[in-house]
């Protein structure tokens, strides 16, 4: 666990907004170096000079996670500036909604090429620096954090794509704890799991590289409703993301694994493993709130 966090370095993909930019703005105040990561110019300029008007040194890189080159250059990039990271956050993340044999071929490369392989580049790029970094030194302590998703532990319909790639996350990262424990007791692993929280994932279609676009090809009548519903949600949301942000690095601290934003939702996540371990058919996801479910049928329906 990291209990210093004072000139230790992280590694914030999606630092541009949301998590990523309040985990950023937490490590500028506690003394951290930072390397700041985005997909969107003008997001990551803008954070990057916060960062630097606060007094940490900053490296920013405009890099597409989904890509291997990109994020081999980051790595070493980074390993160049501030040697090997304590803390890396593979926070990256775009949504996308719809009936799940809607979604076009361009939909699954972008979500899972960002949701997926973005932490998979990330988790294979920096885990040999970091256990290279502890053989050398018994002092030093690393910790990795994945992005998932409540959708990483339930499965809401009409969000099929995202909730695929949220699962694998989740996998991911529980996978990398073992493998970690098996390695070295000096680095941790973390996964977090927000709820509807205002982020700006509900709008990354807006940095949707133009050949994941499918010509032509216009949003569904699912897809618009999943849109709407997500942004409704969102919008409502009582969390803000400076306050999972400080639970990130409360989880780091305390090397807790599970990070959620909302543990009242965990009510749905018992009912989802007591029907496999039930072997019972899924239950209705708006059982506690059926009006919810009754308004989204009629509304597909039409």
């Amino acid at each position: 666990m990291i209990t210093d966090f004072k000139n230790k370095t992280a590694v914030l993909t999606g630092a541009g907004s949301g998590f990523g930019l309040e985990c950023a703005r937490i490590g500028a105040k506690l003394g951290m170096n930072l390397v700041l990561v985005d997909v969107q110019q003008d997001a990551l300029d803008k954070a990057v000079a916060e960062m630097q008007a606060a007094g940490a040194p900053v490296l920013g890189m405009r890099v597409d996670v989904s890509k291997a080159d990109q994020t081999q250059a980051l790595a070493d990039a980074t390993f160049q500036r501030f040697g090997a990271p304590h803390l890396v956050f593979n926070n990256a993340g775009v949504g996308s909604g719809g009936l799940i044999w809607e979604n076009t071929v361009q939909d699954w490369e972008w979500v899972l090429g960002v949701n997926v392989m973005g932490v998979v580049h990330g988790v294979r790029l920096f885990t040999p620096m970091m256990l290279a970094a502890a053989q050398a030194d018994p002092s030093y302590r690393g910790h990795i954090v994945n992005t998932a998703s409540m959708a990483g532990l339930v499965n809401g319909p009409n969000m099929g794509v995202y909730n695929v790639s949220k699962h694998a996350v989740v996998a991911l990262s529980e996978t990398l704890y073992q493998d970690l424990a098996l390695m070295t007791e000096q680095i941790g692993a973390s996964v977090l799991c927000p709820f509807f929280v205002a982020t700006g994932i509900s709008q990354s279609h807006r940095n949707r590289p133009d050949e994941l676009k499918a010509v032509g090809v216009k949003p569904t009548h699912s897809q618009l409703i999943g849109q709407a519903m997500s942004d409704k949600a969102v919008h409502n949301g009582k969390v803000s993301a400076a306050e999972v942000a400080q639970k990130v690095f409360d989880a780091v601290a305390h090397n807790q694994f599970y990070i959620y934003s909302h543990p009242k939702a965990l009510g749905s996540v018992q009912v989802r493993l007591e029907d496999v371990m039930l072997a019972r058919n899924p239950t209705d996801p708006f059982a506690h709130k059926p009006e919810l479910g009754v308004e989204l049928k009629k509304a597909l329906r039409v």
